[in-house]
């Protein structure tokens, strides 16, 4: 049900049955390494490529979220996933090995909620009893493709973020314990004119404080209604910035409440700059250590803004500022 201008209502309440979380070496050295569900200690995972190293991050990420929900492939109806890679490689190959129905996605970093969110519309809506949403990232096969080639050694601003190597899948269903995904609001395109790939955080929080905006105005619920508001990959800056528009807008968030899974994840590593990004970056987080803080007793009602800056090496070339978006799932214990 429409709620609202842009929010969708999820009355049949979907469960999220299962998920999972993979990461590499760098993560396995962050604070969250607890929460994922296996970790590896070379980003190339045996394959001859970058590219072909995140595919097997995504397929054994689905594999894990699948097998914990005492399922098999078949059982899945379909498969929602995207990625960062052009023509969302990743997702379309990882398809391929996991031979089920698949609808590819592109939110850029937002694709671990939007693939969530449209999962869940479809389970809300009976059109699959058991969906698989997903969204992966590498930090090498990002950089050659956004920026330069980790080789090159090209050196950074404080702004720049470090793309979160690793995948994360949930398996959306019909029926279950919880915990529920209750609402997902769709966000839209936020452009403030910026065109610095190394400023991602700056120029995505806009967007997420766009989408932040329109779910409470949407829902007419209260700021303390949540345990937890967490953006996908705005880092330090973004987020400070998001931090102090919601609050210029009247929507003063207790910094208890209001965190960032690229702030989380890697912690006060000052090798990561301004903090973490990439499809991975929310969608690990998420499916690792705040749904284990869910099972755990210690959230109830969390809202999960990812944010993405929708760019292609293409429109940078061309001197086009960078679009950005952000998708909002709620989710309840």
């Amino acid at each position: 049900m429409l709620k609202g201008h842009q929010t969708w209502i999820f009355e049949n309440r979907p469960v999220l049955h299962s998920c999972a979380a993979i990461g590499g070496p760098f993560e396995a050295a962050g604070p969250l390494s607890a929460d994922f569900d296996l970790l590896h200690e070379d980003i190339w995972l045996g394959q001859n490529s970058f590219e072909k190293a995140e595919k097997r991050f995504l397929e054994e990420a689905c594999e894990f979220a699948i097998r914990k929900g005492g399922l098999k492939k078949e059982d899945i109806n379909v498969f929602l996933s995207g990625d960062l890679m052009n023509q969302i490689i990743s997702s379309s190959f990882a398809a391929r090995t996991i031979g089920v129905p698949f609808l590819g996605l592109f939110g850029a970093c937002s694709s671990s909620m939007e693939s969530l969110a449209v999962a869940s519309a479809l389970v809300n809506g009976k059109f699959a009893k058991y969906a698989l949403a997903a969204a992966s990232s590498h930090n090498a096969a990002a950089e050659k493709q956004f920026r330069y080639p980790t080789e090159y050694g090209a050196q950074k601003p404080p702004t720049a973020q470090w793309t979160v190597t690793g995948a994360g899948a949930a398996v959306v269903t019909d029926s279950g314990d919880g915990p529920y995904i209750t609402s997902a609001t769709v966000g839209r395109v936020v452009d403030m004119g910026i065109s610095d790939p190394f400023n991602m955080g700056g120029a995505m929080a806009p967007a997420a404080v766009d989408t932040i905006q329109a779910h409470f105005r949407d829902l007419n619920r209260g700021l303390d209604y949540y345990d937890m508001i967490a953006t996908g990959d705005l880092g330090k800056v973004g987020h400070r910035i998001a931090t102090d528009l919601l609050t210029e807008h009247g929507l003063k968030i207790n910094e208890d409440i209001f965190t960032d899974c690229g702030l989380l994840i890697y912690g006060d590593n000052k090798q990561v700059f301004a903090g973490g990004s990439g499809c991975a970056c929310s969608a690990t987080v998420t499916y690792g250590h705040i749904m284990n803080r869910v099972k755990k007793g210690e959230l109830k009602k969390i809202l999960i803004v990812a944010t993405g800056a929708l760019l292609s090496p293409m429109s940078y070339q061309q001197k086009e500022s960078i679009p950005c978006i952000a998708h909002a799932v709620s989710i309840e214990a």
